[in-house]
């Protein structure tokens, strides 16, 4: 879940590298194991440039003192925007919003092509844009909207033999890569200026933006890279649903676990697309034994939001060809005080 999507330069290595040491240091003291607690729930961070997905998520896991938490698909450190943190059980289901189509604001640079496809890297190749109009720019896209096909960049996170391309991309090792078939939803011009093309993209799991405005430039026979890119959405959480580093930072400041804590959304909020089944306590106890149970009006396929009677969230279940509920992920519930 922590797997970097891209490779970055030493430039921006050592830029991240410096941002996680002021920003750990002002957000509290080194936390130790008897301070950590253990916490359920998940945070929709609005990440900041200059920081990997991985040098975020261990900022805010200090700042939470969290035992548990990992990041559901990496934004590159050029990239800003939404990049949702599980804590505790919610890292049980991170696979659901992985698989969510999400929704980018992003800026291309026409006539500079880089080895990255975005401004971290090296510029190898540039070419005049000549007459592009805005009007030849919109009547491209539809070329690009719908089910298309896409060939990942050496520089992703896609591995090959067991490592990552990016890495073999670093030693100069280009690997023969196969087209995958992505979805582009909505793909919508917003600005061209100069040499600056701005669109919105809202788009299924696996695609690549950088790859995105590449094809394009290069569609436009001019060739272009990203410059800017922020994501505003994954699945149903949309822009305003953010928290920013900086509300993170200041209540770390002053102490205020409770306000912290209010910021987490419950884990089930996950999986707002699965109906919900209500248990009883003899239906729970043989689920946590691991064996498939009938539950009556439940559905005919796919998977199930399970709770107890009293709406308690329990975990995600999947119906069986035979209309048994089979349980999948189920989490620890709390000890009730006695």
């Amino acid at each position: 879940m922590n797997k970097e999507n891209s490779y970055y330069s030493n430039k921006t290595q050592k830029t991240f590298k410096s941002n996680v040491a002021s920003m750990s240091q002002t957000s509290m003291n080194k936390n130790t194991t008897s301070s950590l607690r253990r916490l359920n729930g998940v945070l929709l961070l609005d990440k900041p440039i200059n920081l990997t997905s991985n040098a975020a998520l261990q900022i805010v896991k200090r700042i939470y003192k969290a035992t548990k938490a990992g990041h559901t698909g990496s934004l590159d450190p050029l990239a800003s925007g939404m990049l949702p943190l599980c804590f505790g059980e919610a890292t049980k289901f991170a696979q659901f919003l992985l698989e969510e189509d999400k929704s980018y604001h992003v800026v291309g640079k026409l006539g500079v092509t880089t080895t990255t496809g975005d401004a971290e890297g090296e510029i190898i190749a540039t070419k005049p844009i000549g007459g592009i109009t805005s009007a030849q720019i919109k009547n491209l896209l539809p070329q690009f909207s719908g089910a298309i096909e896409q060939l990942p960049s050496m520089y992703s996170a896609i591995k090959y033999q067991g490592q990552p391309l990016y890495k073999l991309a670093r030693q100069g090792i280009t690997i023969e890569r196969q087209m995958r078939q992505i979805n582009i939803y909505d793909l919508k011009f917003i600005d061209f200026d100069s040499n600056m093309l701005t669109l919105f993209v809202h788009c299924s799991k696996g695609t690549y933006i950088r790859t995105l405005i590449s094809d394009i430039g290069d569609a436009l026979g001019c060739g272009a890279h990203v410059t800017s890119l922020r994501r505003l959405s994954v699945g149903s959480f949309q822009a305003q649903d953010m928290v920013a580093m900086e509300t993170l930072q200041q209540f770390a400041t002053q102490n205020d676990e409770a306000a912290l804590d209010s910021l987490l959304l419950p884990i089930e909020v996950m999986l707002r697309n699965c109906p919900e089944l209500r248990l009883t306590e003899t239906m729970i106890y043989y689920l946590t034994q691991g064996s498939p149970i009938m539950v009556p009006h439940a559905p005919t396929s796919g998977y199930v939001k399970l709770k107890t009677k009293n709406g308690e969230f329990l975990g995600i279940g999947e119906i069986l060809a035979d209309g048994k509920v089979a349980p999948r992920r189920l989490i620890k519930l709390a000890k009730k005080e006695t």
